[in-house]
């Protein structure tokens, strides 16, 4: 059987694509006892309000319509937002040398949190620079990677 995210991604992409969006993400999680269904979007120049909302009332119908999902749930469609997380090899390529983030399970050299620039992606493994320092990260011990905005 498909995976919830999967079957919605299947229907919501040509949704966006018709919006003029590209679809970052699609989220399917309990939180506080409540399931929501969270679709993320990305635009050159910006997702604004008027996006989400076009893609949410045409992708609610075909939800009801196609019923991809038991039980109820909360449809929420937003921005992938400036700070993103980073998860397939495509946005690790496309944001190469970008400002980020990266988290790991368990500390390293006494720290669990690390700021750098996204300098390599190999097979999982994400290397950033930080100064002139080199690190790198193999991707099981990667809880999550985001862009970071600097200021």
């Amino acid at each position: 059987m498909a995976k919830v995210t999967d079957l919605v991604s299947k229907l919501a992409l040509p949704v966006a694509e018709e919006a003029g969006c590209e679809l970052w993400d699609v989220e399917y999680v309990r939180e506080a006892g409540t399931w929501y269904l969270r679709i993320y979007l990305d635009k050159d120049g910006g997702v604004d309000i008027l996006d989400c909302e076009k893609v949410s009332r045409t992708l609610s119908d075909l939800l009801d319509e196609a019923d991809p999902i038991e039980g109820s749930y909360t449809l929420e469609v937003s921005s992938a937002g400036a700070e993103r997380p980073l998860k397939r090899p495509g946005d690790f390529h496309r944001f190469m040398g970008s400002p980020v983030a990266v988290k790991l399970y368990k500390a390293k050299n006494g720290r669990k949190e690390f700021a750098g620039v996204l300098a390599g992606y190999d097979g999982g493994d994400i290397t950033i620079t930080v100064g002139d320092t080199a690190l790198t990260f193999a991707g099981d011990e990667v809880a999550l990677c985001r862009l970071r905005i600097e200021f």
